[in-house]
C-alpha cells in the first residue's frame, strides 16, 4: 500500500494483510483521475518464489491480467511485472488509451516497481 500512497491505495475486502494463495482475491480501493474506485483481483497462477499472475475480477477496465516474476541474477533479483489489459468503454476506452490511459499505467506501475526496489534494496543492506 506504501507503494501506492499517491493513489490511497489500500485493500478493503478478501486478503487484506499477509500472503494471498492461488485462488484467493484482494478488493482494492483507490483514487484515480479523481474518482474512488474498486477493484477486486484473484491470483490465478503462483509458483514461489517465481511468479504470480492475477486477474480481474471486477474493476473498472473489461479486462486485465498482470503477472509479476523473480528472476535470480547471482546476487541480485529482477522483477519482470507483465500487465495487459482491455479498457472499458468500446472504442471511447481505446481512444483514451492513446490519449492517456496507456501512459499512465506505465508511470503508475513503474513508480510502484521503483518504490518495492528502493525498500527491497534497503533491507538487503541492512540484512
Amino acid at each position: 500500500m506504501e507503494s501506492t500512497a499517491k493513489t490511497n491505495e489500500k485493500a478493503v475486502a478478501g486478503v487484506t494483510s499477509g500472503l494471498i494463495n492461488v485462488g484467493e482475491s484482494v478488493t482494492w480501493e483507490a483514487v484515480h483521475f479523481g474518482i474512488k474506485q474498486h477493484l477486486t483481483a484473484k491470483i490465478t497462477e503462483l509458483e514461489e518464489p517465481f511468479y504470480f499472475a492475477d486477474e480481474m475480477v471486477s474493476g473498472a477496465f473489461k479486462r486485465f491480467w498482470h503477472k509479476h516474476e523473480f528472476i535470480e541474477r547471482g546476487s541480485q533479483t529482477l522483477m519482470i511485472d507483465t500487465f495487459d489489459y482491455t479498457s472499458p468503454l468500446g472504442w471511447i476506452g481505446k481512444v483514451a488509451d492513446v490519449l492517456f490511459l496507456e501512459k499512465y499505467m506505465k508511470s503508475f506501475l513503474l513508480e510502484r516497481n521503483l518504490y518495492i526496489k528502493k525498500v527491497a534494496e534497503s533491507e538487503q543492506q541492512e540484512s
